[in-house]
């Protein structure tokens, strides 16, 4: 979802509790298969390394060749660790059961640190015609998207 597409919407609502949970599921049914079949552990892995091969090449042509918008406001999530962490639980315990319940809380828990140091930089703060705002809500103002309801940039206000 848009959570996960731009580099503004990487907020510390929507992408840190959707994303995990949307994206576990195709690592897992993936991980379960090789690990049934063939006890190779390292299924996620090989699906999030996939997924985002995919991702990067859909967003370079998509966005970068076709519409020239700067290819670093539609990154995708870096998911390798949450991965290689839930391989990792499944190759030393073997059960399905202690993966899931481990390996899917790391999952969750390790997402927004590990994408932390991408996405640091974007959230400096910035002066803009004198209202305080983050360097990624003036990406969004500087390069506007479709209208509808749905992508409509609110600035999110502190107290």
């Amino acid at each position: 979802g848009d959570w996960d597409f731009w580099a503004d919407w990487k907020d510390r609502r929507l992408w840190v509790a959707v994303y995990p949970i949307v994206m576990i599921t195709f690592p897992a049914a993936v991980q379960a298969v090789l690990w049934e079949r063939l006890r190779l552990p390292w299924g996620a892995t090989v699906c999030v390394l996939g997924t985002l091969f995919g991702e990067r090449v859909n967003r370079y042509f998509n966005f970068w060749m076709w519409t020239y918008l700067p290819i670093n406001f539609v990154f995708p999530t870096v998911g390798v660790h949450m991965a290689i962490f839930l391989d990792v639980v499944l190759m030393l315990s073997g059960s399905f059961l202690f993966t899931a319940v481990i390996g899917g809380l790391g999952w969750g828990l390790l997402m927004y640190p590990g994408n932390w140091p991408i996405i640091a930089p974007l959230h400096v703060p910035v002066e803009y015609n004198g209202q305080l705002m983050s360097f990624v809500d003036i990406q969004g103002y500087q390069y506007v998207r479709t209208g509808t309801p749905a992508y409509i940039r609110m600035v999110e206000k502190g107290t």
